[in-house]
């Protein structure tokens, strides 16, 4: 007999595990679906992007002589959920059973988990084995261990996959070259121009019906650059290795105004969604230094993001959900301002990660992390909000690969669960790796009143207001000792500005 293989919208690859033996006869199921482009309000160019990639592959897929029964939003019938869809299928198409491959979200994996009784069918629901890391792999590795500290499970892949590695030793000496990637732009420098797409019919139909039907969503369409077929990922990838790679470790962490994407790769959208496979974009990058066109430095940095904190933070999502997900250590419960949604503010930082991530749905990691997510941080947006945000916003953006790095890592949420230490800082840091300040109407310089960079104040506030559950934390007994030497006057004008500040937002 027959089976139904369904293909949800990140798995756009012919290796995936559910089309692994696949034969003629079987059917292939792949959906546009109300319920998966709404459950957040996604920023429009993801919903653009993935459903115009779920279309060229299931093209692909018909080419190569596959049954392919694709059903898109606005197809008469449409149940506008996967299960409506897959039960819909099956009244046509007699199966003795359905195969998928596991999907990236806790509250879809619950409702797949109950089809088999509801349908009546087995459904067998395969390991995503594109990822190098199993879940299991991570389970056995986390163990009974105090703390999962990504740095060590990093060493463990690199042992894996043998990438960067002499023998039994990492290449150059050291796993990690960090301190050589902290560098700030040097005055006048201009990134790797970047390579335009050109659109077929396909992705004009899908951007009009996006705009048509999801226009009161996130973001904006006017300028979508995302390719949306393997070829074109490659071509990215390429392009990234060739140009932009030789200085991505020096600047990776640094920020510009108007440099939206300065040396960063751009192939997480891609690589979330199928398009691309981990171990080639590392193998690719392994090979820029094998061959002395990239440095150590650079390469290393890139690959411990990929084998090192993507493959952590998803075995850390499954291990822990769904009970990380309601953690809220530091007890935050400001609501997200509305900012976030408009970039309307006088902090010029973060008004140029909005305004990036609205035309893009993209901005670098240290975007998300030091100005948005920061900022969340000192603040004490709530939790559930925040999240919230950064999956709707980002087109790479998945639950399981979003919520540890926002919740853990961004604003502390687990209470060190995955980091060792808030990533908290002041209006300094924006300073010393970007020309944001240059541009702002707050100074930098000042510390507290109207004119400070709000950064400032918030950072000591922060602290002020969760020593209880900081101080004690080992990594942080040089900053509160820098707290203890603040005079109680100028405690008090922190206090104040804080209060202010935060009331007004």
């Amino acid at each position: 007999m027959a089976k139904l293989r369904l293909i949800l919208g990140d798995q756009l690859n012919t290796r995936i595990s559910s089309l692994s033996d696949v034969e003629k006869g079987d059917l292939i199921v792949m959906a546009e679906v109300w319920d998966e482009a709404t459950y957040v309000r996604h920023h429009k160019q993801k919903i653009a992007f993935l459903f115009s990639a779920m279309r060229h592959f299931a093209r692909q897929l018909e080419e190569a002589g596959h049954a392919v029964r694709y059903v898109r939003l606005d197809d008469a019938g449409n149940t506008g959920s996967l299960f409506g869809e897959v039960t819909r299928a099956l009244k046509e198409f007699d199966a003795d059973g359905i195969i998928t491959t596991e999907c990236g979200e806790w509250r879809l994996a619950c409702d797949i988990k109950h089809w088999a009784e509801k349908l009546g069918l087995p459904v067998e629901i395969r390991e995503d084995d594109r990822f190098v890391s199993t879940l299991r792999e991570f389970r056995d590795w986390a163990g009974d261990r105090k703390t999962l500290r990504m740095e060590f499970f990093y060493r463990e892949m690199r042992r894996k996959t043998g990438l960067l590695m002499d023998g039994n030793d990492p290449e150059g000496g050291e796993w990690n070259f960090d301190t050589e990637n902290r560098k700030s732009l040097p005055k006048g420098y201009k990134s790797p121009a970047r390579k335009t797409v050109q659109h077929d019919s396909v992705t004009k139909e899908v951007l009009t019906l996006v705009e048509n039907r999801f226009g009161d969503h996130f973001g904006s369409l006017a300028d979508f650059r995302y390719g949306v077929t393997r070829d074109q990922a490659l071509r990215e990838l390429d392009s990234f290795i060739e140009t932009c790679l030789p200085d991505f470790g020096a600047y990776q962490d640094a920020m510009a105004t108007g440099e939206d994407y300065l040396n960063h790769s751009l192939v997480s959208a891609y690589l979330n969604a199928g398009l691309l496979l981990p171990m080639e974009i590392c193998e690719a990058a392994e090979e820029a230094f094998r061959e002395g066109h990239a440095p150590l430095n650079a390469v290393e940095g890139f690959i411990r993001q990929i084998i090192g904190w993507r493959e952590y933070v998803r075995g850390l999502y499954w291990l822990k959900m769904p009970d990380y997900a309601e953690t809220n250590y530091l007890n935050s419960q400001r609501s997200l301002p509305a900012f976030y949604w408009t970039g309307d503010t006088d902090m010029h930082c973060i008004s140029e990660a909005v305004r990036n991530t609205q035309e893009h749905a993209y901005a670098h990691h240290i975007q998300r992390l030091m100005v948005t997510g920061n900022f969340a941080l000192l603040a004490g947006i709530k939790p559930q909000e925040i999240n919230e945000w950064y999956l709707i916003v980002y087109a790479d953006a998945y639950e399981w690969v979003q919520l540890p790095n926002t919740h853990g890592m961004a604003i502390f949420a687990d209470g060190g669960m995955m980091g060792s230490k808030p990533y908290a800082a002041s209006g300094a840091y924006i300073n010393r790796m970007s020309n944001y300040c240059k541009s702002c109407r707050y100074a930098v310089s000042q510390k507290t009143g109207d004119d400070a960079c709000p950064f400032n104040y918030l950072y000591w506030d922060f602290l002020d207001r969760n020593e209880k559950k900081l101080r004690k934390n080992g990594r942080m007994g040089l900053v509160f000792k820098n707290l203890d030497r603040k005079e109680e006057d100028e405690m008090t004008a922190i206090r104040d500005s804080a209060r202010k500040f935060l009331d007004a937002l």
